[in-house]
Parts: C-alpha cells; structure tokens; sequence
C-alpha cells in the first residue's frame, strides 16, 4: 500500500485546517476567519484501499512578533522537513504575490516532493487560475497543482490520487480506527479557543490561551465534567471576555459546550474562570506549562 507523512504548509489563513478536515472526514483542527488560528502540529489520518495518508496539520506562515509566533514558525519550518511530501496550500482568490513564489521556492529547496493545492477556488474567477499556474511554472516552480475548493468539495479526490501517487509503498502508519494523535482533552482546550476567536474581535483571541484543568467522565451517565481556565493577557481583555454581567462569557461557553457535547457524543458540564497572565506569549516557563511545544524538533 502507500503510506506517508504529509505536511500541511502555506501562510496563515489560506485554508490548510479546513482542507485537512475536510480531506480526513472528521474535525481534527479548529478553523477560524483569524489569522495564527492552529497553533501546534496537529496529525489528520486518511484511510482508503491500499493508502494511507497521515496529514500534519501546521501553524500558518504569519509574521513573527511573540515567542509564541516564534515557536509556531519553527514548528512550521521543522515539520515540512521530516516528510515524505510538502502539501502548500495556496490561497487562490488572492492571486500570486512575490512572496507566495518566494515561499514555496523555500520549500521546495528543502529537496521534499510537493503539491500545491490552490484553493478557495469556489469564492474566485475559473479564469484566474490557468494565468495563476502559468506564472508559478514560468516563476520555476516545478511541481503539480491542483486547484480545488474545501467548502465545495471541488477536486478533492483528484488532491489525494495526486497525493497518494507520489507516497512510497510502505506499511500503515496508524491503526485504522486512529483519526489524530491529539488527545480529546486537547480537543476540548481548541473548541473552547475557536469559539472565543469567533466570538470577539481584534487582538483579544490571539492573547488567549485555555488550560483544561478537569476533564472526567461520570462513572453514571453519558456526561462529562470539564474545568478550565481562560488565560488572557490584560485586565481590560479580562473584562471584555467577561462582558457586562458576565453575559459575553456565558453566551461563548454555552456555543463551546454545543460543540464539545457533538464531539464527545455526551453531555457536557462546563464551568470556566478567566485569569490574567502578563505577556504569557513571551514566557517560555508559561507557554511550556499551556502546552505549547518547541517547534525546534520535529516529533515525526
């Protein structure tokens, strides 16, 4: 069969969580309109006759400004090099820029097979994307693309015949049954945050960092108890995030709870407390204790 890692790059916001989900059939990353949405390497399996497909989902390329960002970029950089094949994932409807050609050549110096998945193809001119490929190609970029739309679920089984025809014969990497080496308590951390980042605005989501202190299952009962903690950066966030008589923060626990319990297929009890850090994001004692890893290393 053929079998391989395949590492999920390109610049933030460009749709490589939504096109992972999408590829895999179940939610393993969260998706948000915000910019640095995934902040960790995350692992999607796809699993068909004779291919197995292990995608690992990485943080968008974003200007660094935090040790947070930093650790994202390296995390990024590290995993696109212990592969069997980069995916870039290429925003289409926002055209070709220097800076997109400059960034999948820097890729593909990395001497790794690669695919360009151009997409949001649905929310674009058709006509747009032979002049696009044209470009790339005459820009030297030598490798397949294939225009395809997550949302529409245009061109997907092409991306992964595509995918899997460029994967060594190999044996399984993960038992069939096993969807993402993310845990279902960090799962539940990341809903709590999608649902933040869709719900307020401005630099308050980036700011913000869930710690999951509790997550049990009754021993009666399809229910789970989750306690957690809301980390933001400022007391005026702090504020925000609670709103007037609490009311903005019951509102978003009550739409992450909704989506917790369809994740879990149980209830869910949710209680939350918001705490003010200073600058986590720029202390490495702090980012370790959230969980996030040095992207130094790929854990591959």
């Amino acid at each position: 069969m053929k079998s391989g890692f395949v590492a999920v790059i390109g610049k933030a916001n460009a749709g490589k969580s939504t096109l992972v989900n999408v590829l895999v059939g179940e939610k393993v990353a969260i998706v948000s309109p915000k910019p640095q949405t995934t902040r960790d390497r995350i692992l999607g399996v796809y699993n068909a006759e004779g291919v197995q497909i292990a995608f690992v989902d990485t943080p968008g390329i974003y200007k660094s400004k935090t040790a947070l960002s930093d650790m994202m970029m390296r995390t990024a950089e590290n995993s696109a090099k212990d592969v069997e094949l980069i995916l870039y994932v290429h925003d289409g409807h926002k055209g070709v820029s220097d800076s997109d050609v400059a960034l999948m050549k820097h890729y593909l110096a990395f001497k790794v097979p690669m695919i360009i998945a151009y997409t949001k193809t649905d929310i674009m001119p058709e006509g747009n994307i032979p002049a696009d490929v044209k470009r790339l190609y005459e820009e030297g970029i030598d490798c397949d693309v294939v225009p395809v739309s997550a949302r529409k679920g245009k061109n997907l089984d092409k991306l992964k015949e595509a995918i899997a025809e460029m994967l060594p014969e190999g044996e399984p990497l993960f038992p069939e049954d096993v969807l993402s080496d993310k845990s279902e308590k960090f799962m539940i951390a990341e809903i709590m945050r999608e649902k933040i980042l869709l719900r307020y605005d401005k630099e308050i989501p980036h700011g913000v960092a869930v710690l999951v202190n509790t997550f049990q299952k009754r021993e009666e009962g399809n229910l789970y108890d989750v306690d957690l903690d809301i980390i933001c950066e400022k007391a005026n966030h702090k504020a925000i995030l609670i709103g007037r008589q609490g009311r903005a923060l019951k509102e978003t626990l009550s739409f992450a709870r909704k989506s917790m319990e369809e994740f879990l297929g149980a209830k869910v009890f949710l209680t939350a407390y918001v705490k003010v850090k200073d600058d986590w994001r720029d202390k490495a004692n702090l980012l370790k204790e959230y969980g996030y890893e040095d992207g130094s290393k790929s854990s591959l």
